[in-house]
């Protein structure tokens, strides 16, 4: 395929290629936010079905230009696959193909694309960035604890299923069993998303930058091990600024909603409680929980005696217990009144204020974080 055009006169162009799921979209987003603020112009690719059933003028807020490529299934997007590892092949053979015309079209029209970060839940983007001679970046979602253990699978350093014995990997303590991520200490239930987690390191050896939404301060052990075999770069934490640093302008929200969201009713709500008196609790836009996991967590939240909010998506509401009377998960309960009443919570609030400082230091000018931005700003002004 043709290369594009040099072109020095024009600010840099980067294209993001999140995966089409809320969880991926918000952080990339908010570093497309942050490019922008420092004259890099910033397009969202999402796929068509995203496009014409969420996207709208009324859900981008903010001033990313948005494309548009085919994941194959136009007309239902994911729901309408037979499975999720369907998806993902059929999303791969028909977004290259999509991607590629997109690239063509865009060059076309004298645009220039400086380079394509994208979500490693898909590799197939940086094949295509590099047959344009456009270099590729792939932006981490995970923590980097987590993705060093999914490297270390994916190298076949740590085999499938686990023994008896402790995980170890550089960065990170001995791990048990139990302490490693779902997919790797229950290996099995979804082959489908096991393989793309373990396999976003595919051709991460050809990708210019390697992007992860921590901080160095949280996970400094761990990015130097990272540093050392990519040019990786912690851009953490891709939160609205109104909550960290206050330099973006309004930047209150993610500014793309996949699901109507009634801010009005649980604001209210929460309004209405105690400092620090609320648990949270979010599986994402990806998860999906059991029957009985379901009802689990709603006897345990109950049974803690302390007020929580719960987002759980429409279509797993009828997993809900019609009742939450009897109180059966001590365990958990347990556990949710450690952190909200007894000293170890405490002690695990005041650290979870250290971090929350340290945070905000990272993304401010001249932290950690910002400095990263600015190096990758300088990579794309320069070439």
């Amino acid at each position: 395929m043709e290369k594009q055009h040099d072109n020095i006169t024009k600010s840099p162009h980067v294209l993001l290629l999140p995966f089409p799921a809320q969880g991926h979209i918000n952080p990339i987003i908010q570093f497309g936010k942050r490019l922008i603020s420092k004259g890099v112009k910033t397009t969202l690719i999402t796929t068509i079905f995203f496009l014409n059933s969420h996207f709208t003028n009324k859900t981008n807020n903010t001033s990313i230009e948005i494309e548009a490529i085919s994941d194959g299934f136009d007309e239902g997007g994911e729901a309408s696959a037979d499975s999720p590892e369907s998806y993902l092949k059929t999303f791969k053979e028909v977004g290259s193909r999509s991607l590629a015309d997109l690239i063509k079209k865009l060059l076309s029209q004298g645009k220039t694309i400086d380079a394509i970060i994208y979500d490693p839940f898909m590799t197939w983007p940086l094949d295509v960035a590099l047959e344009f001679g456009i270099n590729g970046g792939s932006f981490f979602t995970q923590a980097c604890g987590v993705n060093i253990i999914y490297y270390h699978v994916h190298k076949g350093l740590i085999s499938l299923p686990l023994g008896p014995t402790t995980v170890s990997v550089p960065g990170l303590p001995p791990l048990e069993r139990w302490e490693t991520p779902s997919y790797v200490h229950n290996y099995g239930p979804y082959p489908g998303w096991s393989k793309t987690v373990f396999g976003q390191f595919a051709n991460i050896d050809q990708a210019r930058w390697v992007f992860t939404t921590s901080f160095y301060q949280f996970e400094k052990e761990v990015i130097d091990w990272m540093r050392k075999k990519w040019k990786l770069m912690a851009i953490g934490p891709t939160l609205p600024s109104m909550y960290l640093d206050k330099r973006l302008e309004d930047d209150k929200d993610y500014g793309f909603n996949l699901y109507q969201a009634n801010h009005n009713k649980y604001t209210n709500w929460l309004n209405d409680k105690p400092k620090k008196s609320v648990v949270y609790v979010s599986f994402g836009s990806i998860a999906k929980l059991g029957h009985e996991q379901m009802e689990e967590i709603a006897w345990g939240l109950t049974d803690s005696d302390v007020n929580f909010l719960w987002v759980v998506r429409a279509e797993e509401e009828e997993k809900l217990p019609k009742e939450f009377v009897d109180k059966i998960l001590t365990i958990k309960a347990s556990c949710i009144k450690t952190i909200m009443k007894e000293e170890r919570g405490v002690i695990a609030r005041r650290n979870a204020l250290k971090w929350k400082d340290l945070a905000k230091l990272a993304i401010d000018e001249g932290g950690s974080s910002d400095k990263d931005i600015d190096e990758f700003v300088y990579e794309l002004t320069k070439a």
